[in-house]
């Protein structure tokens, strides 16, 4: 399967080839500035998955709150952080999911960061205090 990723204004393209590995939803207060939201949505795909066929990124690289550097890549026209490489793992890449603009994209398999959530936010999700290294607060199917 292949997927394409566009950032706001349309310059910046991504080909994203295969299944995500993984789709995450992170309530960080980091994500939550970085998207003006309450969390952002990322579908890890091997980096050698994901290409860039048109425009050009400007990154961004600061720590995150796992300790471990993420550079984030956007678009210099209209500031749409489209894709970003966590240290943590240095085989994935994170692609914004909402930049697929597919209504069917595969739902997160865990919340991540959830003791940043902001307290009425109530997702039908697995939730991690912080990274999935830890037990997960809450199991989004009891049975």
């Amino acid at each position: 399967m292949e997927r394409r990723a566009t950032c706001h204004c349309g310059q910046l393209l991504l080909r994203c080839t295969g299944e995500p590995s993984k789709v995450s939803l992170c309530h960080c207060f980091d994500c939550q500035r970085r998207t003006g939201s309450l969390f952002s949505v990322a579908a890890f795909f091997p980096r050698e998955c994901v290409t860039v066929i048109a425009g050009t990124a400007k990154v961004f690289a600061r720590a995150s709150a796992s300790g471990f550097d993420v550079a984030f890549h956007f678009c210099p026209e209209c500031g749409s952080s489209l894709w970003w490489e966590p240290a943590r793992m240095p085989h994935l890449a994170g692609v914004a999911a909402g930049a697929f603009e597919d209504s069917g994209f595969p739902v997160p398999e865990q919340a991540v960061w959830a003791e940043q959530r902001h307290t009425w936010l109530d997702l039908p999700l697995t939730e991690y205090a912080r990274n999935p290294v830890k037990a997960p607060l809450k199991d989004a199917d009891p049975d």
